[in-house]
């Protein structure tokens, strides 16, 4: 299960998301998305756990919780919508 993680610290590193989710079983993958220019932290990542059932014991153990100050907001991530915007009809 791919695991939203939003509302970060700047001061979060992947080390401390993996060490968060740990306690809850196995980890795959750990990733904190960062602005393409200036390489800061954009205040989310996602976590990805193999097993559904570990998942959403972290899921509801870790949601609310505070880390390095900010509460998190953590929750099942949803694919991604593509469309950024309304779509441009040709003229």
């Amino acid at each position: 299960m791919n695991i939203y993680v939003g509302n970060l610290s700047r001061e979060v590193s992947e080390e401390d998301l993996r060490q968060s989710f740990a306690t809850f079983g196995q980890i795959g993958t750990v990733s904190i998305v960062k602005d393409k220019y200036s390489g800061e932290s954009r205040g989310f990542g996602f976590v990805e756990m193999p097993a559904q059932n570990e998942a959403q014991t972290a899921i509801d153990s870790l949601n609310g919780k505070e880390l390095k100050g900010k509460s998190l907001n953590v929750n099942e991530a949803r694919p991604r919508d593509d469309k950024r915007g309304p779509a441009r009809r040709p003229f």
